[in-house]
């Protein structure tokens, strides 16, 4: 089982915490987690695109000109796609670009990123985060204690709308709570922050 260091939020260390190989220990597998990836980035997408094609362009009824003996090529009507204010070819439609990724692939990514995190050293365990006022300069102040300077994302156990309000100013910091944690946004940090309980609960959800 590894073991990482847990610090304060004014960036001493007031202890130890030792992580279960179940959750922070496994093999990394990349497939799972760009499937995961992929399928979250999909989910992302609106789908609400749409052009017309030459049978739903306005006009276009008449034959623009006779069959032979013009020297043209054979054209019906202006609305063909090679004409200007013609049709779209394969015109783009109203979708759903979702995804589905089977359960057990989704566990094993999650395993598999904050593995990453581990093994990369790049994970910091703090005993307990908390911005009272909801002042951005406790949040800054706790980056700075951290040596956290490039992309973090703060993870807490539970919904912390002062935490929240206090990282919101701050340029590459994302918050989110251990409901609402997703492999994309583990591996798309820097620096992952996570409260003491939140490591705690996250082993609890994801116990085999």
């Amino acid at each position: 089982m590894a073991n990482v260091k847990v610090y304060n939020m004014q960036g001493g260390q007031v202890g130890e915490m030792t992580l279960s190989d179940d959750i922070f220990g496994v093999e990394v597998h990349v497939p799972s987690m760009h499937a995961v990836v992929r399928a979250y980035l999909n989910a992302q997408r609106q789908g609400t695109q749409s052009a017309k094609t030459r049978t739903e362009v306005r006009g276009g009824g008449r034959k623009i000109y006779r069959q032979k003996g013009t020297g043209n090529a054979r054209h019906h009507g202006r609305r063909a796609p090679q004409f200007t204010h013609g049709g779209v070819v394969f015109a783009p439609k109203p979708r759903s670009y979702r995804i589905s990724v089977p359960k057990k692939v989704r566990r094993l990514a999650m395993k598999s990123a904050l593995t990453s995190k581990v093994q990369g050293e790049e994970l910091i365990v703090v005993d307990n985060i908390a911005v009272a006022d909801g002042k951005t300069k406790g949040v800054v102040k706790m980056l700075k204690a951290l040596n956290v300077d490039s992309k973090a994302l703060i993870v807490t156990a539970d919904a912390e709308p002062m935490v929240v309000r206090a990282s919101n100013n701050i340029q590459n910091v994302k918050t989110t709570f251990v409901g609402s944690l997703n492999v994309y946004d583990i591996l798309n940090c820097d620096k992952l922050i996570v409260a003491q309980d939140a490591v705690k609960r996250v082993e609890e959800v994801y116990a085999e």
